[in-house]
């Protein structure tokens, strides 16, 4: 497994080195933002561990400039921010998980495997998910809705499917959160709230039919809402 570590930190960077590759992990890295972009676009890693303060550009613009080249490789991000407004930005510009500062190297690893076990994931048990006239083509990761493509971010992506997959039941938060970032969020985050509301924004419109519903005190619902029913 291939690594690109970018951290500026010269002990930290020490102590993931050799934890990694006692794992039996390939890891490079890299000590500044250039560089990192450099090394991101021109070689193959499964994983990048990305810090957001670096010298030159920060992690989120490192993060953003790949995501434009490589929407597969798994990104981390590293912070000492742990505000729900910190980890927002930090996904929204195309990371799959955080770690604030300072984190146990055990779950680090842990993470860094259920990443790439899950991008090695495969197998498509069908290409469409349909609801109303709401599509989720899992083939070409594309959306759209009446016919009019709709572009979601890689994080929206994962959270409209895994609600397409779950129409018609209510989710909870702790459930969203285990099956679409992979991660244990303090419960005080609103995380999941934010991109509802995102994804909500992108896919419904005055003139269609309400697809996403809030269950007060339990969680999310994705269902075709009847003409007679109440709207929540």
């Amino acid at each position: 497994m291939k690594v690109l570590l970018v951290e500026d930190t010269p002990d930290l960077v020490s102590i993931i080195l050799r934890g990694l590759s006692e794992e039996g992990m390939e890891v490079s890295v890299a000590g500044d933002g250039n560089t990192a972009l450099d090394m991101a676009l021109k070689y193959d890693f499964d994983v990048i561990i990305l810090d957001i303060m670096l010298p030159g550009i920060n992690g989120i613009q490192v993060c953003k400039e790949i995501r434009k080249k490589n929407e597969s490789i798994s990104i981390i991000m590293l912070t000492a921010l742990g505000s729900t407004e910190n980890i927002v930005t930090g996904l929204e510009s195309g990371a799959d998980d955080y770690m604030v500062k300072p984190f146990k190297l055990i779950e680090l690893t842990a993470r860094i495997r259920t990443l790439v076990r899950r991008s090695r994931t495969t197998a498509i048990p069908q290409e469409k998910l349909l609801l109303a006239d709401l599509e989720v083509n899992m083939s070409s990761k594309t959306v759209s809705r009446g016919g009019r493509s709709i572009p979601l971010t890689a994080t929206e992506y994962r959270l409209l499917e895994y609600l397409m997959k779950n129409q018609n039941r209510v989710l909870s938060r702790i459930q969203i959160l285990e099956n679409v970032w992979d991660i244990d969020f303090n419960m005080g985050t609103n995380v999941v709230d934010v991109y509802i509301n995102y994804v909500r924004k992108k896919i419904e419109t005055p003139d269609a039919a309400k697809l996403v519903h809030t269950v007060f005190g339990m969680g999310y619902i994705l269902k075709e809402e009847l003409i007679n029913e109440d709207s929540n």
